[in-house]
């Protein structure tokens, strides 16, 4: 009789341990399918965000994890007129923004706007024409791109200055990263919105665009 008991104790026992890892088990998957929601918003974007123009690699970079995330793109007119926008928004209510336009304005007034020509407030690097800069000042990694650009339809002669795509960009909220790190996501997200801004104008006399441009720190 005793030793029924005991068996019976210890399978008691066993079934109780069993249940209790049964329990443990499902709290760690709830855990980890909670955090997976609350975390991986950004992850479920489309692999290129805003119809094609940017990559989603970019924007996870620059924005804090978040449950959920959308992403949107709106083009306006043509031509001399021609405006794009691309836009992520989180439920963490962190935005990442851009928006290209073609512009009358020389490369120097360009640098005058933004503050560049004093080499003090803001960094700057340029390749095969395309030039970039971003404010040492802004908690938002507030950056621009310029690039010149006669649209399709358009004559040299009728620009005042010249005709360019100037793309602003800047993260309104909490970012993932700060400082330079910041400021160089946010010139990459900008200089993917006017690479796509270019291909939208038919450029005139088009030009090659580099994969990336130079890293702020290589200047």
């Amino acid at each position: 009789m005793a030793e029924d008991a005991r068996k019976k104790e210890w399978a008691a026992t066993k079934a109780s341990g069993k249940g209790l890892l049964i329990c443990l088990a499902a709290l760690c998957l709830a855990g980890a399918a909670a955090w997976f929601g609350l975390n991986t918003g950004l992850e479920r974007l489309p692999t290129k965000v805003c119809d094609g123009a940017v990559e989603r690699d970019v924007v996870i970079r620059t924005l804090p994890r978040t449950r959920t995330a959308e992403e949107g793109a709106s083009r306006r007119r043509e031509g001399r007129d021609l405006m794009f926008s691309c836009h992520i928004y989180t439920s963490a209510d962190s935005v990442l923004s851009g928006m290209a336009r073609i512009e009358d304005a020389s490369m120097q007034q360009w640098l005058n706007h933004y503050g560049a020509s004093t080499g003090s407030d803001a960094v700057r690097v340029s390749a095969n024409g395309i030039e970039a800069l971003a404010k040492l000042d802004s908690e938002s990694g507030s950056s621009s791109v310029y690039v010149p650009c006669v649209p399709l339809g358009a004559r040299v002669e009728d620009a005042n200055e010249s005709y360019a795509i100037i793309t602003e960009a800047g993260v309104v909220g909490d970012s993932k990263v700060s400082g330079a790190a910041l400021r160089q996501a946010v010139t990459d997200f900008a200089y993917q919105v006017t690479k796509h801004t270019y291909e939208l104008a038919e450029c005139q006399d088009p030009r090659t665009f580099p994969e990336d441009l130079p890293r702020y720190e290589d200047n």
